[in-house]
């Protein structure tokens, strides 16, 4: 079976819009829907027509496109239970174990508590792809907003057990303030690094940064690397658990200006 097509873009100021095509059914799915004009001339750009939406949180700037792009395609949209007052249009629901099939493709779903209290990720097993919403972004995650540290540290921590090839697809495009908080925190770090020069290119020539790979997050992520003696050391937290390094190094990003 080829692989599904992606087409990602920039929406609104610094949201990623991510089309997924399978040209043999036709189905064309969008990870969230963060404005429908910019949706819809993708869509429009690569002839395809809207199918699904996978709804990963009810924050606006994740569904507000949804009413109108449901209304232009008739689109069926998906998205977690524990949210589904808060979806406009909602379709089905879905929650952390479920799974279902699109164009002949096992989606699995992540809960991802944290960020919302029913954020979920999509895991694409046959197309290495994880669809992670504002947990895992690159170089970073989200903002506690909802649940707590400790719900965020495992819903993050999950993605690292993934296969290292996966691409991950995230909401926004973070990565080069993230890639200046993690190199505050592991200075030493080469795949960071290296991680920083990339972001810095693309920052540079004003295009949107690509996927990023688990294999890559686990190598440069801080919040992936609670265990990394040079952060601990950062942290002064050498005998601390893992959770509370990961609890430290989010209060420290909220209020990081660097």
């Amino acid at each position: 079976m080829p692989a599904l097509e992606r087409h990602s873009f920039r929406c609104r100021d610094d949201n990623y819009g991510h089309l997924l095509h399978d040209a043999a059914t036709g189905v064309t799915m969008a990870v969230d829907a963060p404005e429908a004009p910019a949706i819809t001339a993708a869509l429009r750009h690569k002839g395809w027509t809207l199918t699904h939406i996978l709804v990963t949180h009810h924050h606006a700037d994740h569904v507000a496109g949804n009413a109108a792009l449901q209304a232009e395609f008739g689109c069926r949209i998906i998205g977690p239970a524990a949210e589904e007052e808060k979806i406009p249009g909602l379709n089905q629901t879905v929650a952390g174990g479920s799974r279902f099939s699109l164009a002949g493709r096992v989606i699995e779903v992540l809960a991802c508590p944290g960020h919302t209290q029913g954020h979920v990720a999509y895991y694409l097993p046959q197309e290495k792809l994880v669809l992670s919403g504002d947990t895992l972004f690159a170089l970073g995650c989200g903002r506690v907003f909802e649940g707590t540290l400790t719900e965020m540290f495992y819903a993050v921590t999950q993605f690292a057990t993934l296969p290292a090839e996966t691409l991950v697809l995230c909401g926004h495009d973070y990565g080069w303030s993230n890639a200046r908080f993690a190199l505050s925190v592991e200075p030493d770090n080469a795949a960071l690094q290296a991680r920083m020069a990339e972001f810095a290119m693309w920052k540079a020539e004003g295009v949107l940064a690509p996927p990023s790979t688990i294999a890559a997050e686990r190598a440069a992520n801080p919040f992936l690397r609670a265990s990394s003696p040079e952060i601990r050391a950062t942290l002064g937290m050498m005998q601390a658990r893992d959770m509370e390094v990961f609890a430290a190094l989010r209060q420290r990003k909220d209020g990081f200006r660097g």
